[in-house]
């Protein structure tokens, strides 16, 4: 069995302007279509953290999986449940992804396999000219954490640093030269900025 992999897209967007980031165009599909296709060599099987009508993403195929915490805590609560679904379906461990990251690298599950180790927890990292740059959300997730994950959001903590933190995560590392893997879209200047990458 490879490692199952789910992509949050459970974001409100407010920097964009609301709506779903994913489904935004980027080249000749969209950022949740990079992120799939991606995937997908990587890991298996694949799913979707969104909230609201999950009809919005059927024409990917995947299980849509919502919070199981309201209010959006956040992506931790993301994290929980791509926690709960890998329980659910035998795994140890899961893989999570941003919905606005559209440069993951092709090698992602493998390194952040080998960074675990036994401890099973591992984050991804980017590195320039100004040193190593965390990005927590992006990671290998032993699904043994579930419980102290939803006690942290129950008790209103929801900083993903906290979490990598007191489980000593390590760190799979990838240059960001001449562009961060794992660079986010969160406004429309980041949007034209992919796409002009893309070019």
């Amino acid at each position: 069995m490879k490692t199952p992999a789910m992509i949050l897209a459970g974001g409100r967007a407010t920097r964009m302007g609301g709506g779903d980031k994913p489904l935004l165009q980027l080249g000749r599909t969209t950022m949740l279509g990079r992120i799939t296709a991606c995937l997908d060599p990587q890991a298996e099987p694949l799913a979707i953290n969104a909230n609201g009508d999950p009809a919005r993403f059927a024409e990917y195929g995947l299980p849509v999986l919502p919070d199981s915490l309201p209010d959006h805590p956040g992506p931790l609560a993301g994290i929980l449940a791509a926690m709960d679904w890998a329980a659910g379906i035998g795994a140890d461990r899961v893989v999570t992804v941003a919905g606005d990251t559209p440069f993951v690298p092709g090698d992602l599950v493998s390194r952040l396999a080998a960074a675990a180790g036994p401890r099973g927890l591992a984050i991804a990292a980017s590195r320039n000219a100004d040193g190593s740059h965390d990005h927590p959300v992006i990671g290998l997730w032993p699904v043994r954490l579930r419980s102290d994950l939803r006690a942290r959001l129950l008790a209103g903590n929801r900083r993903v640093r906290a979490l990598t933190d007191a489980h000593k995560a390590a760190r799979a590392e990838w240059s960001a030269l001449p562009h961060d893997p794992f660079r986010n879209v969160n406004t429309p200047e980041d949007l034209a900025a992919a796409r002009s990458a893309l070019d």
